[in-house]
């Protein structure tokens, strides 16, 4: 029975780590809430069902790097039936989510992934242009 004392301020200090996260987050004013993405108003649809995106869209990238460099397959025929041209700048960033930091950056910034190297690319007015220049002469 003496040690009842120890006991409670035991269990209080344990409460009180345990809680620490939620106290931190309502201190710092954050929220779990997944951000509002802003779907595309021209497209109706994606390259590939809104799920699959959502956990794949990377993997989707990175083949489709690996077959236009390697393989010189240009052309995606997505679940639709449409033929969409296998490129980050053109097909995804042109037609559809044309502003970078209001749709990948929200989502990445969110989950805590750091910038991936896409970018190191295909957000540089110059290097586009540069590769638009490349790619046209004969």
């Amino acid at each position: 029975m003496r040690d009842r004392p120890q006991i409670i301020m035991g269990l209080l200090i344990f409460v009180g780590l345990f809680t620490v996260p939620i106290w931190h987050g309502r201190a710092a004013n954050t929220t779990t809430a997944a951000p509002e993405v802003r779907l595309p108003v021209a497209e109706k649809q994606c390259v590939a069902p809104l799920a699959y995106m959502r956990d794949s869209h990377m993997q989707l990238l990175i083949d489709w790097r690996q077959q236009v460099v390697r393989d010189n397959q240009r052309q995606f025929h997505a679940f639709n039936g449409k033929v969409y041209d296998k490129s980050l700048t053109r097909t995804c960033l042109e037609q559809c989510h044309g502003d970078k930091t209001q749709f990948c950056d929200r989502c990445h910034s969110y989950a805590g992934v750091s910038g991936p190297y896409c970018w190191d690319c295909h957000n540089n007015a110059r290097r586009l242009t540069a590769t638009t220049e490349w790619r046209s002469k004969p």
